[in-house]
């Protein structure tokens, strides 16, 4: 278990990774899921239901963000179960798919 001190520190070094790949944290993921019946939470305020069965991977998230919010990095009511997708969405996550575009004739027949 990290203090939040230390926890700053892996970020300006640039590696929260290792936060995440602490035994403690993967204890607490799991309760976090079970506690979330394995469902992703934003789903469910949408009316859907998704879960791991569904092939779908699940996070969990930091409501408030790890990097400003250390000291919430381990309580419980600042995290939940959420899906990739939304995981993406809350982080403000974007992705340039840039696409092809297909070649448009000036005359279109």
């Amino acid at each position: 278990m990290y203090s939040p001190e230390q926890i700053r520190q892996l970020i300006a070094e640039g590696n929260k990774k290792k936060f995440y790949d602490d035994s403690y944290w993967k204890k607490l993921s799991k309760e976090i899921l079970e506690r979330d019946n394995f469902e992703c939470q934003e789903c469910k305020k949408e009316g859907k239901l998704t879960i791991k069965q569904h092939k779908k991977k699940l996070d969990i998230h930091h409501i408030k963000e790890l990097e400003t919010n250390p000291e919430l990095a381990y309580v419980k009511s600042n995290l939940e179960t959420v899906c990739v997708h939304h995981h993406n969405i809350l982080d403000n996550k974007t992705f340039n798919a840039s696409k092809k575009e297909k070649f448009m004739n000036e005359e279109r027949w």
